[in-house]
């Protein structure tokens, strides 16, 4: 069997899973007890790897927890940043699911216990809560007690019933790819909240080639708006073949979402000295500050949401508000996300940030926020993309990408609104489409009716409108018409026309004649 095959099959059953066990509860709902089971599944795989450390002599979960001694309890967690007892590991509590009566009372112990392993160590901030969302005493999961273990074991039993294939040969990819596809499945299914948390893969692809566009080496990569992690994550796939020096950091808002990108990191294998996904609102509250500036910045923040603004005046002396002179709109927040990456952006690299294509033409404050970008430099690309290409909107929105790095002043747009691939709900980006942006974006190179590089003077005279339609004029799609043929054509049937009604006339008259 293919990978492709292993892959596509693997899916298939994990979906089904999903569906058949979580019987009359919303898919959305019950999304956190199969994710939360796939990442219990794989950190036991990979904690007993660790201790096995390739002795086929050594089984880890035959072994007894009472011969696992402090010292190697406090090297396993300084090394894998958590610790599993033999007895906590999935294996042992999937095989005997559907005979334990305590089932959920004993999960939530081991789930404590795994995030407890960590307290005092560097990666308690990384462990602690991940299992905040896999709620064993749910009513989701049933009235009663036995509704509920009968439950919990139907969802161990299906992800241990999961063919991953060999461990340390394929497995890590597997696992989170699974993982990202039940993610994107359920996004796909949730309309627009799904929208909120997580990137379609393909867009992700496009977004992490731009912030990292020839550059062999980034200190880190950042995104303010996380997510589930997916354009982080796109960012590890795009740049396996480099070095990131320092690691994978993100911010994020929602809880669950929090959570469920923290599970994403370990499942691609992100150790926890690699990442640093924190809790809490980016605008009001933002983390990492001392670690700016990143070389990488890739963001997908919500659109047009609501904020403090001017209300709270101390915000136009914040460094990441303060040099544009003027806060975004209190109903409209997206300049606001736009000027927290720009100001985390390091003079080497880039950002790329989806927009709503509104900002880039409306006037009031977003206008004077356009003018501060153009006017320093700072707007390398504009990209207006197809609709309909992500969860829960249609709207056709745009890719602002950032630098501080520019060699000349012009600012390039480029209009890939024509570039999708039509499938039964959405449109997806191929790869053929994002090569073709990248090259557009590479060359700098005009291409009619696709890309063109603008003067300063000409985006100021236009009153720093930032609309890829003002600068890239579309493709007339209108059928050509020979006015000189039309012309021939007409003057030939109303010469039939007058023919006819000469003939009609001379018919009428005849039979006129003949009733007198």
């Amino acid at each position: 069997m293919t990978s492709s095959q292993q892959r596509a099959e693997l899916r298939a059953q994990i979906w089904k899973i999903a569906n058949d066990v979580r019987g009359s509860v919303d898919g959305w709902d019950f999304k956190q007890f199969v994710l939360g089971s796939l990442f219990y599944r794989f950190i036991s795989e990979n904690f007993s790897i660790y201790i096995e450390a390739g002795d086929d002599s050594v089984n880890y979960a035959a072994l007894k927890d009472s011969v696992i001694t402090p010292e190697i309890k406090d090297d396993a967690v300084r090394t894998k940043g958590y610790f599993i007892s033999p007895s906590q590991l999935f294996s042992n509590v999937a095989k005997n699911a559907n005979d334990n009566e305590n089932l959920n009372t004993d999960l939530a112990k081991i789930f404590s216990a795994i995030e407890s392993s960590a307290s005092g160590y560097p990666s308690e901030h990384d462990i602690k809560g991940l299992f905040a969302d896999f709620d064993t005493t749910s009513n989701r999961l049933g009235n009663s007690v036995k509704d509920k273990n009968s439950r919990l074991a139907a969802v161990l039993k299906g992800v241990a019933g999961l063919n991953f294939g060999d461990f340390q040969d394929n497995k890590i990819d597997l696992f989170g790819d699974a993982y990202e596809f039940l993610i994107s499945n359920y996004a796909a299914n949730a309309g627009k909240s799904g929208g909120e948390f997580f990137t379609p893969q393909h867009v992700s692809k496009l977004i992490a080639q731009l912030a990292m566009h020839k550059q062999t080496s980034v200190n880190k990569i950042y995104d303010p708006a996380c997510g589930s992690g997916s354009l982080l994550l796109q960012a590890k796939k795009h740049f396996d073949a480099h070095i990131i020096e320092d690691g994978f950091f993100g911010q994020e808002i929602n809880h669950t979402t929090y959570n469920l990108a923290r599970m994403n990191m370990f499942l691609h294998n992100i150790n926890y000295d690699k990442f640093d996904i924190a809790l809490g609102n980016t605008l009001l509250d933002p983390h990492f500050g001392d670690e700016k500036p990143f070389d990488a910045i890739v963001s997908n923040p919500p659109y047009s949401v609501n904020w403090v603004g001017s209300d709270d005046p101390t915000l136009i002396n914040d460094d990441r508000f303060a040099p544009a002179g003027v806060l975004a709109p209190k109903s409209k927040a997206d300049f606001a996300f736009v000027l927290h990456a720009l100001s985390y952006l390091s003079s080497k690299g880039r950002a790329a940030i989806v927009c709503f294509p509104g900002i880039f033409y409306r006037g009031g404050a977003e206008q004077k926020i356009r003018q501060y970008l153009i006017d320093n430099n700072f707007v390398e690309t504009v990209i207006s993309l197809a609709p309909n290409l992500f969860f829960g909107t249609t709207i056709a929105v745009n890719i602002l990408v950032l630098s501080k790095h520019k060699t000349d002043t012009k600012t390039q747009f480029i209009d890939a609104s024509g570039l999708f691939k039509k499938e039964t709900n959405t449109n997806v980006l191929t790869d053929k489409h994002i090569d073709r942006i990248m090259e557009a974006f590479d060359s700098k190179k005009d291409s009619d009716h696709f890309a063109k590089s603008i003067d300063f003077d000409a985006i100021a005279k236009n009153g720093y409108n930032l609309s890829v339609s003002s600068y890239v004029e579309a493709k007339d799609t209108r059928e050509v018409v020979d006015i000189t043929a039309l012309n021939a054509e007409l003057k030939t049937t109303v010469a039939k026309i007058d023919q006819l009604r000469k003939d009609i006339d001379a018919i009428v008259a005849e039979i006129e004649g003949e009733e007198l």
